[in-house]
């Protein structure tokens, strides 16, 4: 007799689960295969729809929470017990790829699929879900859904966040959920047996490895800031330069000393500055403000404590003519994820045939949200030259249906 997990992740369509995510990709196509599908967008809401009906088609039933988080449920033997939730997200940023967020949903709808055409029932119920604004692309930070979900912070918390066109995130979630009332609405919140979360690796270290599945150990911190310099604009012809208070040239001293400060012989630790904007911004002018955004990450929460808070003294003391404003906007602790979920991953990925590496995620994801009310795990697959958030983002048909037959075989034994 085959064993019921073994029939689960043979029964995984590696043509069906890659039409799928390539149907979802022209969802907000642009150049050179890559997506721009913003969270709670007409585009968003179509992929929606489209994921709602595969999912009808599965069996599965459709409910959303208050944060416009959708969930797809596979109905357990005993729907008294907790159920086991996987998922991602379907947001992308403004240049994103294919891949991205999107597979982890659509490889659990692929589970809930493949269990379907094996005559296979559950103890537990499954669950997908695809949660609200992981990105940040259109409104920051990112992971919306999954922290008011969670408690991590109330969903009024971002209700003023504005996008580009000056869109506030409270107003566009009114819209969305107005235009889906006619799906079943369920509580915010939960407490599932646990989740388990599907996604690319975004990283190299699998592809140079040879290897077919990373089983994720946890996910490094992370901590946000931005920093204002405010200096005076003047005329670029006529201004001496031992007079300026130039914006700009500070900024790139601050810039400077913080990359000094930063720097890691390991290669560790991970700081980015990615956005910086100008005022007033033409080429005759002395800059009189520059804002710049630092992104820092790290696995160890001492030091990414340490460097975090040397940030605002290492600005100040760069400053040559100009003062500045640094505040952060978003902190997440370093987390480890569950030994037994993990284990249960590595145990799936053997029985599958398939090569294994545990490693920590560099990016940070839903699941570190998750952590804090169940038993959570991540499944990571190989992404071509480590790309990601880039229309070059590639994961091959053979790779995503290695991915969703380790999924299967993880909820099976999750789910009982």
């Amino acid at each position: 007799m085959i064993d019921p997990a073994a029939r689960a992740a043979d029964a995984v369509s590696e043509t069906r689960l890659w039409d799928r995510l390539m149907r979802l990709a022209q969802i907000g196509a642009i150049p050179g295969d890559g997506v721009n599908r913003p969270c709670l967008s007409p585009g968003d809401r179509e992929a929606r729809r489209l994921v709602m009906a595969w999912a009808r088609a599965a069996g599965a039933t459709v409910s959303v929470d208050a944060a416009a988080n959708l969930f797809l449920r596979r109905e357990g033997a005993d729907p008294t017990l907790a159920p086991v939730l996987t998922g991602s997200h379907m947001d992308s940023q403004p240049e994103g790829g294919r891949f991205d967020g999107i597979y982890g949903v659509l490889a659990g709808l692929e589970a809930l699929s493949a269990l379907d055409d094996a005559g296979l029932a559950t103890q537990r119920a499954i669950e997908v879900v695809a949660w609200t604004n992981e990105e940040g692309g259109r409104f920051a930070p990112g992971c919306m859904g999954s922290m008011a979900w969670s408690g991590h912070a109330p969903l009024s918390t971002w209700d003023e966040v504005a996008d580009q066109s000056g869109v506030t995130f409270g107003a566009a979630l009114a819209e969305h959920l107005a235009l889906e009332t006619d799906l079943p609405q369920r509580a915010l919140g939960g407490r599932p047996h646990a989740y388990l979360e599907a996604h690319i690796e975004q990283g190299p270290l699998l592809e140079a490895a040879g290897l077919d599945i990373g089983v994720v150990t946890g996910i490094q911190g992370s901590r946000w800031f931005s920093v204002t310099v405010n200096g005076a604009s003047a005329h670029a012809g006529t201004a001496p330069v031992g007079l300026r208070r130039d914006a700009v040239q500070d900024m790139i001293r601050a810039i400077n000393a913080l990359n000094a400060m930063m720097h890691d012989p390991a290669d560790v630790l991970r700081f980015t500055v990615a956005r910086i904007d100008v005022t007033p911004n033409t080429s005759n002018s002395v800059a009189g403000r520059a804002r710049f955004t630092i992104d820092l990450r790290h696995p160890d929460a001492a030091v990414l404590k340490q460097k975090g808070d040397a940030i605002e003294a290492v600005v100040r003391g760069a400053l040559k003519t100009c003062t500045a404003v640094i505040a952060e906007h978003f902190t997440a602790d370093p987390i480890g994820f569950d030994p037994s979920v993990v284990e249960t991953v590595a145990q799936a990925a053997a029985a599958c045939g398939f090569s294994a590496l545990r490693l920590p995620s560099g990016a940070f994801h839903d699941a570190q949200f998750l952590v804090s009310v169940c038993p959570t795990g991540m499944i990571f697959i190989p992404s071509r030259d480590g790309v990601s958030h880039n229309p070059a983002e590639y994961s091959s048909p053979r790779q995503v249906a290695a991915g969703a037959r380790v999924l299967a075989r993880s909820l099976i034994a999750l789910a009982g």
